[in-house]
């Protein structure tokens, strides 16, 4: 199979628009990844179906990732006057970054045998613009994928078939794969309720209103 510096100077010059970028892995297994933004993702996608030195046609695995915000120190170098001399000092700032969530899928083709081609997309934060596009009318076997991610995490496919809570009740709130996400204490529940589910259940229990 061709590198994905190959794949990517291919798929600019095929979805000329598209914002393309290499994603590094600092893990042993050093397993890159292709990210794009989401406006272009299903003409990638389809791309990457059809192309035939490719023939991506099986999506095996669809994950979700939660980023939240981070805060990070930096060092910078700045110029300064230090006793009336101009020197240049090293300063540290704090920088945030904004959060988001992403959509990780594990793409192979049966056809030629090859894979995978890890591909991304990231929504613009994780509160009110968490819409990507549904892939599942390219591949059809992340439907139900797709329907746990945002089960679970929160985004939104647009143009998914059936986008509903595949795990979670309909009156389920929040996400719990989020990273900020806080379980209910509430385990009255739990069958056989023991060990930490034991506490917080006795917990709730006490924090109940007297019935009268």
């Amino acid at each position: 199979m061709e590198t994905l510096e190959q794949i990517v100077a291919r798929a600019r010059a095929a979805v000329p628009d598209a914002q393309l970028e290499i994603v590094p892995n600092d893990s042993p297994s050093g397993q890159r990844s292709l990210l794009v933004d989401p406006s272009h993702a299903l003409a990638l996608a389809r791309w990457l179906r059809e192309d035939p030195a490719l023939r991506l046609d099986y999506c095996s695995n669809v994950t979700g990732v939660d980023w939240p915000e981070v805060e990070r120190v930096e060092k910078v170098r700045v110029k300064k006057l230090v006793e009336g001399v101009e020197k240049e000092v090293e300063e540290t700032r704090k920088v945030r970054s904004g959060g988001y969530l992403e959509a990780v899928y594990h793409l192979y083709s049966m056809e030629r045998r090859h894979g995978p081609v890890i591909l991304r997309m990231r929504t613009e934060n994780r509160s009110d613009r968490v819409q990507l596009p549904s892939l599942t009318p390219v591949w059809r076997s992340a439907e139900f994928q797709e329907r746990e991610i945002y089960d679970l995490f929160g985004i939104v496919f647009e143009g998914h078939p059936d986008l509903r809570r595949i795990l979670m009740w309909d009156g389920f709130k929040d996400h719990p794969m989020r990273k900020d996400y806080v379980e209910p204490d509430d385990y009255e529940w739990e069958p056989t309720p023991h060990d930490a589910v034991l506490e917080k259940a006795q917990k709730h229990t006490l924090r109940q209103p007297a019935q009268g």
